[in-house]
């Protein structure tokens, strides 16, 4: 068993059932024998991206975001006070924010994240892909 995180392009892909989700990230969020987190950093970061134009195609994202996240059994991770504080104390040199928070969400809470991004290595984040 494993407790997975989505990354915000990974949960995207996988609501839109889009194909650059990789094969071996689909297996792992389908088997039901793995707990499935989505953060509320991520739907900040998809609400900033389509605010500035860089996201589109998905307008109803944020509206079904509960509703996409129950229909699928996906557990609905907050940002409390501990990811915040980790996020903000990497030492690492990243500016992505959201990234910054998704580490931190891993790293507390104990969960792989699902994710293509290769700059979550500097964090010494688990990773599946």
């Amino acid at each position: 068993m494993m407790k997975l995180l989505l990354d915000t392009h990974a949960w995207l892909w996988w609501v839109l059932d889009a194909p650059q989700l990789s094969a071996r990230a689909k297996a792992a969020i389908a088997d039901p024998g793995n707990d499935v987190f989505v953060s509320g950093a991520s739907a900040w970061e998809i609400v900033t991206k389509q605010r500035l134009g860089k996201l589109s195609g998905v307008p109803q994202a944020l509206e079904l975001w509960a509703e996409l996240a129950a229909l699928d059994g996906f557990v609905q991770l907050p940002v409390d006070y501990r990811h915040v504080s980790l996020a903000g104390s990497y030492p690492q040199e990243h500016r992505d924010q959201f990234n910054r928070m998704l580490a931190a969400q891993s790293e507390i809470e104990g969960l792989t994240l699902v994710t293509l991004d290769p700059a979550f290595a500097l964090f010494g984040t688990a990773t599946v892909w």
